[in-house]
């Protein structure tokens, strides 16, 4: 895929919080709740405080290679792998749930920007060796969030009757069936038979949600690099026993998290995340919260319950049932890498926003936060529409009737403008108010109610000018609508709603070196980009 970039402020496309364009402008208001700043020097800070953390190496390079072994692992992962044994190896971490199919074209995007990040902080921080890995959130549980995709417009959801931790559902029928539906629509395609063969071939029934995303994301990563971390692991929650009792037995990261938001400026109107108790208990097909009630600690929707005693010993025996929530699971992925820097979207930031004092209460090192690249991607006919109206990229981003009266206005042969008569009745009014103020000053009120009254209906006899010249343009407004729904399908970010499979189709794996030379690094901006016409 040929193409060109151009770059935006994060501001100026109006799809990014406040909380999260302040964090990017490094504001003040938000430096309390952060350990160091979107920066080489601060990523060096954040070695320096790594350098001072036990990591367990050793064991996370075992279960790397547990999880790898019977597949044919590429050289470049390997040697990442071995890497991680090194104390001056360091991992660029981003994390996503296992949504089928990808999901959201965002989680390509992510991915990348690890990769990406690694390289160039191996050039940048001499000494130090960077290591690109996606942590696959698979104990999420969420099926109505990761359990459809979006094709062309459509909706395609896996309709399943499995419970629990999605990673842990077998794929059926109906997924696979998915595959099949979609198949015609793709296979058109230069590159269609490829991305169909490839998901048949990681999605078989029988075969766990986690592994076919595992062995879908290791496909089209690995020759990036890319390690891949399932930490639905038991040896690995043993390592982090502490916390989860801690957690148990103190609750002690919910009354951090409430007295951290409690500081946050009004503005951002953040609401506390997590619960009393921040972990699940997980088993077979069911991932349920646990809630201590007197000395007895419950598992929601069970008849299962725990003495203090009975608790710790399960915890001893089967570390693997204990599952972190959105509050302890960075935590934990944090405590079993030698992590330094971790990308997220936007929500991602703003809830590790809230956690710095939680990291601090186990003593687990808080990385460097970095907002994950977004692009939005312009085919030849799509900017073939944007050249001919000569429309600026940030135009784009305004609503259809703003870029229409743009363009009206821009292009218009005849005044639709009535600023200039607006102004002239002003001073006629004026004069108005002083004659008859002469005559009885009340009636200078009266004369402002009907000044008022004329500018507004010259307001409405403008809107109505607009109008009348839009309607002339049809075409061309039928066109702009067509052009921003495939900009902004679902009147959201095209990374939002779009899955990576028709582009996969178009280009195949250029597509991903295209992402990937256009991926930013520390730069924080947003990225356009439009495919070269060559003809």
């Amino acid at each position: 895929m040929e193409s060109s970039s151009a770059l935006i402020d994060y501001r100026q496309t109006g799809y990014f919080s406040k909380m999260v364009t302040d964090y990017l402008a490094a504001d003040e208001k938000l430096q309390p709740f952060y350990k160091h700043p979107v920066s080489v020097e601060g990523i060096k800070a954040a070695i320096g405080e790594r350098r001072q953390f036990d990591t367990d190496r050793k064991l996370l390079v075992e279960q790397l290679l547990v999880q790898y072994a019977g597949m044919e692992v590429a050289d470049a992962v390997k040697t990442n792998i071995n890497s991680l044994l090194n104390e001056n190896t360091f991992t660029v971490c981003t994390a996503h749930q296992p949504n089928i199919f990808t999901g959201h074209l965002y989680f390509i995007y992510k991915i990348l920007h690890a990769v990406k990040l690694s390289a160039a902080l191996h050039q940048q921080i001499p000494g130090c060796n960077f290591i690109p890995v996606y942590y696959m959130g698979s104990e999420d549980a969420d099926l109505d969030e990761l359990g459809h995709i979006y094709l062309n417009g459509d909706k395609l959801q896996w309709n399943t009757q499995q419970t629990g931790a999605v990673g842990r559902m077998i794929v059926d029928k109906d997924l696979v069936r998915i595959i099949e539906t979609i198949s015609g629509q793709l296979t058109i395609h230069p590159f269609g038979d490829e991305i169909v063969s490839l998901m048949s071939s990681c999605y078989k029934e029988g075969v766990t949600v986690e592994m076919a995303t595992f062995r879908l994301v290791n496909e089209l990563f690995a020759p990036f690099g890319l390690v891949i971390l399932l930490p639905d692991n038991a040896l690995l929650k043993k390592a982090f026993i502490p916390v989860i009792e801690k957690e148990l037995t103190e609750e002690f990261s919910h009354p951090v998290v409430q007295e951290t938001v409690s500081r946050f400026p009004s503005e951002y109107k953040v609401q506390p995340t997590g619960r009393q108790l921040n972990m699940f208990y997980l088993t077979g097909d069911k991932r349920e919260r646990i809630e201590k009630s007197g000395e007895q600690w419950l598992v929601l929707n069970s008849d299962l319950q725990f003495s203090k005693k009975e608790l710790i010993s399960e915890l001893q025996q089967h570390p693997e049932r204990f599952s972190p929530n959105v509050i302890l699971r960075p935590v934990f992925q944090e405590f079993i890498l030698p992590n330094v820097l971790f990308i997220g979207g936007g929500g991602e930031i703003a809830y590790w926003l809230q956690l710095k004092n939680v990291f601090g209460a186990v003593k687990v090192p808080y990385p460097v936060l970095v907002l994950r690249n977004s692009f939005m991607l312009i085919d030849k006919n799509q900017q073939h529409i944007i050249k001919k109206w000569n429309l600026g990229f940030t135009t784009l981003f305004k609503s259809e009737l703003d870029i229409m009266n743009e363009l009206v206005k821009r292009d218009c042969t005849i005044q639709l403008n009535l600023d200039n008569e607006k102004e002239e009745l002003n001073k006629i009014y004026d004069r108005l108010k002083t004659i008859a103020g002469l005559a009885d000053s009340t009636l200078q009120h009266h004369t402002e109610a009907l000044q008022t009254k004329a500018l507004k209906r010259i307001a409405v006899l403008e809107k109505k000018m607009m109008g009348a010249e839009r309607k002339k343009r049809k075409a061309e407004e039928n066109q702009l609508h067509k052009l921003k729904t495939q900009l902004f399908p679902n009147n959201n970010l095209q990374e939002r709603v779009e899955n990576v499979m028709p582009l996969y189709a178009k280009w195949g794996k250029s597509f991903f070196e295209t992402l990937y030379s256009n991926s930013l690094n520390l730069e924080q901006q947003f990225t356009i980009l439009s495919e070269i016409d060559r003809h």
